[in-house]
């Protein structure tokens, strides 16, 4: 049914980010991306891999070295256990096969905190002097060649094998299957 035949009340069109947003102050450049509904997990296929989105309700965790230095962050499904330091964690990048390492972390840090759940705040907010203080830390574990502006070394960030197999599995289920006659 076409809006005209609904008496809209439309009397002007946009487009452009340029419309609402103040050129001064520009537009956040992230995208949110849905990965479940209803508790059902979702994925959006591309033929860019790098706007594939990976499934599901996930929790993070920050792998040290000896040095003290963040080595990447691994995504886990939410029902795994939690990867412990000093043990071999396998560690994928999520869309390249061959890609893999064992890695023993010297300490594991959990990424999420839940700070809303189900519409109701569960714990006290941090202020933003201790938000500050937090990135400052953190930023502080990445490596030099990570933070630097000219040319930044790629921080890596993984997947942990179960989702790895997860993602690979429903990627397939969706995928279109082509036909040749």
């Amino acid at each position: 049914m076409s809006l005209n035949e609904q008496s809209h009340e439309i009397d002007a069109y946009g487009v452009g980010t340029h419309l609402v947003t103040c050129q001064k102050q520009p537009a956040l450049g992230c995208v949110y991306k849905l990965v479940a509904l209803s508790g059902h997990p979702k994925i959006k296929l591309s033929q860019e891999v790098s706007k594939i989105t990976i499934p599901g309700r996930k929790k993070c965790f920050r792998l040290y070295g000896k040095t003290g230095y963040a080595i990447l962050d691994l995504l886990m499904l939410e029902d795994e256990a939690e990867p412990k330091a000093n043990q071999q964690i396998l560690c994928r990048h999520p869309f390249q096969e061959s890609k893999r390492a064992l890695v023993v972390a010297s300490r594991v840090e959990p990424l999420h905190e839940v700070f809303w759940c189900d519409g109701k705040i569960t714990k006290e907010l941090p202020d933003l002097k201790t938000i500050k203080a937090r990135v400052n830390t953190s930023l502080e574990t990445l490596r030099k060649d990570h933070r630097r502006y000219l040319n930044p070394t790629p921080y890596k960030v993984s997947v942990s094998e179960k989702l790895y197999d997860f993602l690979h599995s429903l990627w397939l289920q969706n995928a279109p299957i082509g036909q040749l006659e």
